[in-house]
């Protein structure tokens, strides 16, 4: 078989009204990791033999993408920032290093594995890993359609004794708002997740934006780089802090507050034992154990990824706040600070709708206690509070009649996946030949690794396995998925 390329893939372009084997919802980090662990099997010298009637025909696959381009976090790629998992991690070493598509295959096409090498570091720069990303992505431009809107997906009537044998994707083209309709055998769902906003903040107020659209949508808000701006952040973790220390070098006069509701800012927990939790091999151990456990096991492990700051990032703050409480003992009339112990109890808008008004209050307080609540005015709130992560729930809405028999006495409800991340349909209804898989939104089955990049390279593997493997066994056995995971 023919050596991969930079600049050709094994996969060829299918017309839309044909038949696909595979469409991925979404074309980001978890779908490129599915793409690239196909290429690298579709090239490899010796096909393995599950994968030998794929010798003559390669699969016909498409990648629908939201976004006019890959991307990758874009609101969110601060100068300086780092990658918070080591560079092996990335699409394809831990699962074949001699992929071509390792990172370090990445950095010597750039002529800058020995640059790289000098800076003695597991850990590159956000936006160097998006370039290795989008590098990887460019192969497979003749089958990503980017800026395609999925909007459902529905079994295809084949008579009412029929199995359902393809899955049906409708899309709306961004630019044209022209409808398609995508035919899959199989069908993969990996969008990400949804920005997540507390219900104080929603509303669409042009002023409230959500970290993840940092870079993009506040410099359209506030124009004046040297402005006298008041600006809030909202959140105690890893983006809160990051964007709270930005701030001062974007605007330099800004007056700044980052509110916390916990008593301090805490340490993210990425030392080597507790960081096993993310080894793949870990994800049977985790789907395996009683959900109560699983549970339990996923609490106790939080402090590694949500409402946690790196050290180093926090040890800088915290030298900046004392730097500021050497010329100000009063922290009240600092330009930065640090107001924990509070959450935003009301929002509104004021001065013509150019400044917001929010009431904060401690909750540890009584109401009578005159520290209860306190108010700050803001040019603009940035708000961290993480993601939901449902989408297939919107857009498996018009197959819910293929979900297996409900638990006598369950009342909610939801689609629920295997150890192979196979929606779980009734057989009665659905082929073993055809299906949905799920990516990125099984944390309370998979564990936490399920929605970061740790494991993508291994999983990507499993997951052509599952789809392409004949004789791939077809893991039954999925739990209760509630809506928001």
């Amino acid at each position: 078989m023919r050596a991969p390329s930079p600049e050709h893939s094994s996969l060829e372009p299918t017309d839309p009204e044909a038949l696909h084997d595979l469409v991925c919802v979404g074309f980001g980090p978890a779908s490129l990791a599915i793409a690239v662990a196909l290429e690298d099997t579709l090239t490899a010298s010796t096909l393995p033999a599950q994968f030998s009637h794929l010798r003559d025909e390669p699969p016909k696959v498409a990648f629908l993408e939201r976004q006019p381009h890959f991307s990758w976090h874009e609101g969110m790629l601060l100068p300086d920032a780092k990658m918070q998992i080591n560079f092996i991690k990335d699409l394809a070493t831990l699962r074949n290093p001699r992929s071509e598509f390792t990172f370090l295959n990445y950095l010597h096409h750039q002529g800058r594995l020995v640059h790289f090498t000098n800076l003695g570091t597991f850990f590159p720069l956000r936006l160097e890993y998006q370039d290795y990303m989008r590098w990887c992505a460019e192969r497979f431009r003749k089958v990503a359609h980017y800026g395609q809107e999925v909007l459902e997906i529905l079994p295809e009537d084949n008579g009412i004794h029929s199995k359902v044998e393809v899955f049906k994707v409708t899309s709306r083209e961004r630019a044209s708002g022209q409808i398609r309709t995508w035919r899959a055998r199989h069908v993969v769902v990996a969008v990400g997740g949804k920005p997540k906003l507390p219900d104080v903040f929603l509303g669409n107020h042009s002023r409230v934006v959500h970290s993840s659209q940092y870079l993009k949508a506040l410099p359209s808000v506030l124009h004046d780089r040297e402005g006298h701006y008041r600006l809030v952040v909202i959140g105690g973790g890893q983006s809160a802090a990051e964007i709270f220390n930005d701030l001062h070098t974007r605007y330099p006069n800004c007056h700044s507050s980052l509110v916390i509701k916990g008593g301090a800012l805490k340490p993210s927990d990425d030392s080597p034992f507790v960081n096993e939790i993310f080894d793949p091999d870990q994800v049977d151990e985790m789907f395996q154990r009683p959900r109560e456990r699983r549970a339990a096991a996923i609490e106790a492990h939080r402090d590694t990824n949500y409402g946690v700051v790196r050290l180093e990032l926090l040890e800088h703050l915290y030298a900046k706040m004392y730097e500021q409480r050497l010329r100000e003992p009063d922290e009240r009339r600092w330009k930065h600070r640090i107001i924990a112990g509070r959450k935003v109890s009301k929002l509104s808008s004021s001065s013509g709708a150019k400044k917001l008004r929010m009431v904060l209050q401690n909750e540890e307080l009584s109401i009578s206690d005159p520290d209860f609540e306190m108010v700050l005015e803001a040019d603009a709130v940035i708000v961290a509070t993480g993601y939901e992560r449902n989408a297939h729930e919107y857009f498996l809405r018009p197959a819910t009649q293929l979900m297996p028999k409900r638990p006598r006495g369950q009342t909610n409800y939801w689609w629920t996946v295997g150890r192979n991340y196979r929606v779980q349909m009734d057989p009665r209804k659905v082929s073993s030949a055809a299906g949905v898989w799920l990516q990125g939104c099984n944390e309370n089955t998979h564990g936490l690794s399920d929605t970061l990049l740790s494991i993508l390279a291994t999983r990507g593997g499993e997951m052509v396995e599952s789809l392409f493997g004949r004789g791939a066994p077809d893991i039954p056995g999925g739990e209760q998925m509630t809506n928001g995971h």
